[in-house]
């Protein structure tokens, strides 16, 4: 189980810079998006136009966790996997049940 492993087991690499600023954007993004829809549920604009924007926000959540994922696939899974530490296998399918 993927609670149970430690740190030690498990190696997490430092994103780039690169990295870093891809994924907070596109989380800057979606927040921009959420304000948006908080004007206009105040503004008790039309229902279907916020439900448009909901699903915009969804979509743009849905990228940042493709970015991240590729992250972290890229490196610490595929460093995991070169040092032997196949746990990391493990943890990743858990994860991607959660995530679909």
């Amino acid at each position: 189980m993927a609670e149970e492993r430690t740190m030690k087991e498990m190696h997490h690499m430092p994103r780039t810079e690169e990295e870093k600023k891809n994924l907070l954007v596109r989380l800057r993004r979606a927040e921009g998006q959420i304000r948006g829809i908080e004007k206009m549920v105040e503004n008790d604009v039309y229902c279907p136009d916020i439900l448009i924007q909901v699903s915009a926000v969804q979509s743009a959540l849905n990228s940042f966790n493709k970015e991240l994922l590729t992250c972290h696939l890229k490196g610490c899974v595929a460093q995991d996997v070169r040092n032997g530490n196949d746990a990391s296998l493990d943890e990743l399918a858990e994860l991607m049940k959660k995530l679909m």
